[in-house]
C-alpha cells in the first residue's frame, strides 16, 4: 500500500512496519523529502556551513604491502593517534571478497519487503539478525536515510544456520579473510601502548565479538536536507570498513579538528577507524572520530562495516600496561554492554558517549 505523504503514521508503518524501508520511499519516485526526514540545520551536511573540504587534506593512506617494515606499524600507530582514521591498500584481504560481499549486501536489499522484514527486530528469530531503518527511529527526532542489515557474529554454526541466505556465505568469508588483518593491526597498536603480546585473554578484550552491517543508502529527493548516518563515534574496538566507489563517508579532522573532510574512496582499500573501546583502552592516547554519512541525490550507495568489540561481558577501562608509568586514568571501569547500551538508547549525538565512561 502507498503510504499518505501527509501522514507521518502512514510513512512509519510503510518503512519501519512494513519493512519498505527508505529504499522502498525512494523507489516510488518521490519529488521532495518526507519531514520526519528533515534534520535540523546545523544537523545537515552543508559544504557552506561545515566547512568541508573535498581536497588537498584527507586521512592518511598506508600501504601494508610489507606487513614487517616498522615504518608500517608506525604509520597505522601515528594516524590512530592524530586522525582515528586511516585507510589501508594492500591489506591481504582479497579483492574477489570484496568484490562478492558487496554483490551480496546489494542482492539482500533488492529482495522483496516481506523477506526483509523477516528479520525484523519484531519478526526476527534472534536478537543476533536484525534489518532496519535509520538508527534508532523511537529516540529520533529526525530520522536517517539509511536502512541496515546487522548481523552478530556468535559462531559459524549460528550464522549459517540464522543470517539470510541471500549474503550470508559472501558475509562469513569476508569476516573470515579480515580477521588476520585484524590481528596485525591489533599487534601493531598494542606494542605502542606497551602490551608486549596479545594472550589469549587481551585477544578476547580487543576482538571477542563482532558485529557486521550491511547498509544501503538509497538516491534521496533532497540529499541537503537530511543524512545517512548522523554524527557518532563507533563503540567498538576497531572498526574495518567497505566503502563502494560512489563516496559520502565523512569525518571530523584537519588541523583545528573541526572540518569535516571526505574519505574519498580508494578501489580495493579498506577504511579502519578507532572506536571509543580502544579510545577508553588506550586512556585517551588513540582517538575515536565523529563521522557522518551524506545522503546522495544520484546514486544507491551501500557500505559494509566490521565492528570489532569487547565482549558484552567484559569490563573496560585504560589498560594497565599504559598506566604502568604513573599516567592518570581518564575513564572508569564500565561494563561494555552498558556502554553500548547507552549509545543504542538516544539518537546519534557526536561524541557524548563517552562521557559516559569519564571519570
Amino acid at each position: 500500500m502507498v503510504p499518505t505523504m501527509t501522514s507521518p503514521s502512514g510513512i512509519t508503518n510503510f518503512v519501519i512496519n512494513n519493512g519498505n524501508g527508505v529504499k522502498g520511499l525512494s523507489e516510488m519516485g518521490l519529488k521532495s523529502l518526507p519531514k520526519q526526514y528533515i534534520q535540523p540545520l546545523e544537523e545537515r551536511i552543508s559544504t557552506a556551513s561545515f566547512g568541508i573540504k573535498n581536497s588537498e587534506e584527507t586521512v592518511p593512506i598506508i600501504d601494508m604491502s610489507n606487513w614487517d617494515d616498522p615504518k608500517v606499524a608506525e604509520a597505522i600507530c601515528s594516524a590512530a593517534e592524530k586522525w582515528g582514521f586511516f585507510q589501508l591498500v594492500n591489506h591481504g584481504v582479497p579483492v574477489e571478497v570484496l568484490e562478492n560481499v558487496k554483490e551480496a549486501t546489494h542482492r539482500f536489499f533488492e529482495l522483496p519487503a516481506e523477506e526483509k522484514s523477516k528479520n525484523s527486530k519484531e519478526r526476527s528469530c534472534s536478537n543476533n539478525v536484525r534489518f532496519g531503518t535509520s538508527f534508532s527511529p523511537q529516540a529520533e527526532k529526525a530520522l536517517e536515510w539509511k536502512d541496515y542489515l546487522s548481523l552478530f557474529y556468535v559462531s559459524e554454526d549460528e550464522a549459517s544456520a540464522l543470517w539470510p541466505p541471500a549474503c550470508k556465505d559472501e558475509v562469513l568469508e569476508y569476516m573470515k579473510k579480515s580477521e588476520i588483518l585484524i590481528k596485525r593491526l591489533l599487534e601493531m597498536l598494542m606494542k605502542r601502548l606497551n602490551v608486549k603480546e596479545i594472550d589469549q585473554e587481551k585477544e578476547g578484550l580487543l576482538m571477542g565479538s563482532m558485529r557486521i552491517n550491511l547498509n544501503y543508502y538509497p538516491i534521496c529527493p533532497n540529499p541537503e536536507l537530511t543524512v545517512g548516518v548522523g554524527r557518532h563515534s563507533d563503540v567498538s574496538t576497531l572498526t574495518v570498513l567497505l566503502q563502494d566507489q560512489i563516496g559520502g563517508l565523512y569525518v571530523r579532522g584537519g588541523t583545528d579538528k573541526k572540518t569535516w573532510i571526505h574519505v574519498p574512496p580508494v578501489k580495493g582499500s579498506l577504511v579502519i577507524n578507532i572506536g571509543d573501546a580502544l579510545q577508553i583502552m588506550s586512556n585517551g592516547r588513540y582517538k575515536s572520530i565523529e563521522h557522518r554519512v551524506a545522503a546522495n541525490g544520484s546514486k544507491n550507495r551501500i557500505s559494509v562495516p566490521i565492528f570489532v568489540n569487547p565482549r558484552p561481558s567484559d569490563l573496560i577501562s585504560p589498560l594497565p600496561e599504559v598506566l604502568a608509568s604513573g599516567e592518570k586514568a581518564v575513564y572508569k571501569q564500565v561494563l561494555y554492554s552498558d556502554y553500548v547500551k547507552h549509545f543504542f538508547r538516544k539518537a546519534h549525538d557526536g561524541k557524548s558517549t563517552i562521557e559516559f565512561a569519564k571519570i
